[in-house]
């Protein structure tokens, strides 16, 4: 009996169990068809064949292969030695840089249009001749397996390039660093009770640029800091004057030495009246390091993500993109940074080059360090400071990265991992819309999705986010915006005329930033006219009422004959509306045109009367339009910044000569920015939210009618169709979207990654 009951008991069980498992299967199967979908991986959606411009390959940076072809065929010319190690002290001959050597535009022009013979792909070398005491550039062809060379220092800047005009190398930083711990030894225990640095221990420090007041100096402040993660904004009031202007760093010299606002001759001055106590000591107190970016609450949850719901709709193939309508060439300049070629718009080339040019700043300051400080950026290299991005955070998650390479200082190819981004991006509002409930109900309009092209450059204490930005409109945006550390001094009250303190004796300096870009913008060809159109109110009566009058706007056009008159001046009244216009009509009869729209905000230009204005002086000029020439490629030189007072290239003299404007090929230089007066919300970092400036170029009669229209992405609705996916994909969304397939986190940007033999 009790055995019967315990079976009955059993097979109650697993009758329940059985009952249980059906029911949590069919639980299962009924999650599993809710589940949304996993996203296509990287997977192309243009709706269209793509379709790559494989001669676009005119413009591709140098590939690690071609770098290493040049660097070998340099080091093996007959008569010279020169070395490829980056540390090689100044007094021998040095390959600083390796770089592309752009055709010349007629010539690509003809290769891209007609089916002409391709270009011939060259480089450019510059060497360092430490042992002649100058500079100079050399073009190495053809690539691959280059047979031939020739100095073209002469022909690019009318004269010899002295050694003093270099920027400084690794084995010169290096020199330096040692050369400061030697001097600073005897003052060990100053800077110790001072400010806790150990003399013998790596120094940071920053430097004033250019180095000295005239014309072959080597002289430099060089401000002494904390050794602490954002040491830029923890000076502590020390600055030493060095002369190293000769090769041989045995022969380098102190000039003077600044200490708690007290200037001294030399170490031994500062100190003996520092042991005799008739210096105001400083007095070192450890504070928190309010520079550190670690967060100060511990990160929780996620913010919103963007993602692909059907692929991505740009294809790249290798420096080739197609996205929707836009098609462009891209490549990263190690010293001028980002730039695209042979942009265009459903097949018509609209911009043949947008590229990043210059990046300046000049500081204000009763310390000398800064006093004296006029960066220009494209000395250093902007495009060699695009590091790896950061995945969600620098760029979206989902977007692709492109990998750049550069040989400048390095001796050998770098690799710079994911240093460019490329997304689409939904800018959050609309591209347009219309809302109408009189007369007739309906609504239209149009997300604005854009296709996002990024590089953020780390030079110095800045970061600069570059974005080239492709709309549907047909319009494109070039945008800079600033972040990182600002550069500082030592709170002293003379400085307070010159900034804000914005920590423990910590003075945020004032400072301008000037950025350039070249626009060489093709309308239909190449033989375009620079327009303007502003308004004026006229008096004018009333044709219904003579005897009564009203003010009105008119439209005031006029068209610049030269380039002097097309140099717009930072100072004066500029028209509102700038256009690079063809003789070609819509069909409406307008002429077509691309007009510029400006967006900065920058300070005052320095004063032409200083000497050292000529090597910037492209930030005269809102705008300036001149007549294209190849010998005309940069609005500056790798030499400007340390020959600051007899630079290589002189902007100016682009328009000194005042060539017709006029049914020419015309290239724009505009230039963009922002003042900025440090404040305490600069601490730790400045933020990019109202720091930048851009330039939109914008279709101005080009087309019949807003090319969006034609947009796939357009959305109509009417009364009774508001369901209807005809129209409106956005009805269709949940049945069409899915979960996105995310890559794993990588960071790699604190490895130096060298490609090939040393």
């Amino acid at each position: 009996m009790v055995s019967k009951t315990i079976s009955n008991v059993l097979k109650g069980i697993l009758v329940l169990v059985v009952v249980a498992s059906l029911i949590g299967n069919c639980v299962l199967i009924w999650l599993n068809t809710r589940r949304t979908p996993k996203c296509p991986a990287r997977q192309v959606n243009l709706g269209q064949p793509v379709v790559h411009n494989e001669r676009s390959a005119v413009f591709a940076d140098l590939s690690v292969e071609e770098f290493h072809q040049v660097r070998d065929y340099m080091t093996k010319i007959p008569g010279m030695s020169i070395s490829t190690n980056p540390l090689s002290p100044p007094s021998v001959d040095y390959l600083y840089m390796i770089d592309l050597s752009l055709p010349k535009k007629l010539d690509v022009l003809n290769h891209l249009d007609t089916n002409g013979p391709k270009p011939a792909r060259e480089a450019t070398a510059v060497v360092f001749h430490g042992m002649n005491n100058n500079i100079s550039e050399y073009v190495v062809g053809p690539l691959p397996n280059p047979t031939y060379h020739y100095d073209v220092t002469m022909e690019r800047y009318g004269r010899e390039i002295p050694l003093t005009a270099r920027p400084v190398n690794a084995g010169e930083h290096i020199l330096i660093i040692k050369f400061l711990q030697h001097v600073l030894k005897p003052i060990s225990t100053l800077l110790l009770d001072s400010f806790g640095i150990d003399a013998s221990a790596n120094l940071p420090y920053y430097q004033n640029m250019p180095s000295g007041v005239k014309s072959g100096d080597r002289q430099t402040w060089f401000s002494l800091c904390r050794n602490e993660e954002g040491f830029f904004i923890h000076p502590v009031g020390f600055e030493i004057l060095c002369n190293h202007q000769s090769t041989d760093n045995m022969s380098w010299l102190v000039i003077k030495v600044l200490y708690n606002g007290q200037y001294f001759d030399s170490i031994l001055d500062l100190k003996q009246q520092y042991d005799a106590g008739t210096v105001p000591k400083i007095i070192y107190k450890a504070v928190p390091n309010y520079a550190s970016l670690k967060p100060r609450n511990k990160p929780t949850g996620v913010g919103p993500q963007q993602f692909y719901a059907q692929g991505e709709r740009f294809s790249i193939k290798n420096n080739h993109i197609v996205y929707l309508d836009w098609s462009f060439a891209f490549g990263l300049s190690p010293l001028r940074g980002m730039r695209v070629f042979d942009v265009r718009f459903r097949g018509e080339r609209i911009i043949y080059e947008l590229s990043v040019q210059e990046a300046m700043s000049v500081y204000g300051s009763v310390t000398p360090n800064l006093m004296l400080t006029k960066y220009l950026d494209g000395s250093l290299g902007i495009g060699r400071c695009a590091y790896e991005l950061v995945r969600g955070v620098d760029c979206p998650y989902s977007a692709t990265f492109i990998d750049t390479f550069h040989l400048l200082d390095t001796g050998v190819p770098r690799r710079l991992r994911n240093s460019i981004c490329v997304f689409e991006h939904d800018m959050g509002r609309p591209l347009r819309r219309h809302f109408s409930e009189i007369v007739f109900n309906s609504y239209g309009g149009m997300a604005n999705s854009a296709l996002v092209f990024r590089t953020i450059t780390a030079i110095g204490n800045y970061d600069y986010m570059w974005d080239f930005i492709f709309y549907q409109s047909g319009s494109v945006e070039a945008k800079v915006h600033a972040t990182g550390y600002i550069a500082s001094s030592f709170a002293l009250k003379e400085n307070f005329p010159f900034g804000h303190q914005v920590a423990e004796n910590v003075t945020g300096n004032i400072h301008t930033h000037f950025i350039n870009f070249k626009v060489d913008v093709d309308v239909l060809g190449v033989e375009n006219v620079f327009q303007t159109k502003d308004m004026e109110f006229v008096n004018v009566s009333m044709p219904w009422m003579p005897e009564r009058y009203t003010m009105i706007p008119k439209v005031v056009e006029k068209q610049l004959q030269t380039e002097q008159e097309a140099a717009l001046r930072q100072d004066t009244k500029t028209p509102r509306y700038l256009h690079i216009s063809s003789n070609k009509t819509n069909r409406w009869g307008h002429q077509r045109s691309y007009r510029l729209q400006v967006f900065s905000y920058t300070g005052d230009h320095l004063p032409e009367s200083q000497a050292e204005e000529r090597a910037m002086s492209w930030a005269r000029y809102k705008v300036a339009i001149t007549k294209q020439k190849d010998s005309e490629q940069s609005c500056g030189s790798l030499y400007n910044q340390h020959d600051i007072w007899n630079p290589a290239v002189d902007f100016s003299k682009y328009i000194e000569d005042n060539e017709s404007i006029e049914n020419q090929d015309l290239v724009a230089w505009v230039t963009t920015g922002f003042l900025h007066i440090p404040h305490a919300e600069d601490i730790p970092n400045t933020v990019t939210v109202g720091n930048g400036g851009g330039v939109l170029l914008r279709p101005h009669n080009y087309f019949d009618e807003d090319p969006s229209i034609h947009s796939a992405d357009s959305v109509y609705l009417s009364p009774g169709s508001e369901d209807s996916c005809d129209s409106n994909r956005m009805a269709c969304l949940a049945q069409e979207t899915c979960s996105p397939v995310l890559e794993p986190f990588t960071y790699h940007g604190f490895k130096v990654e060298a490609r090939g033999k040393n």
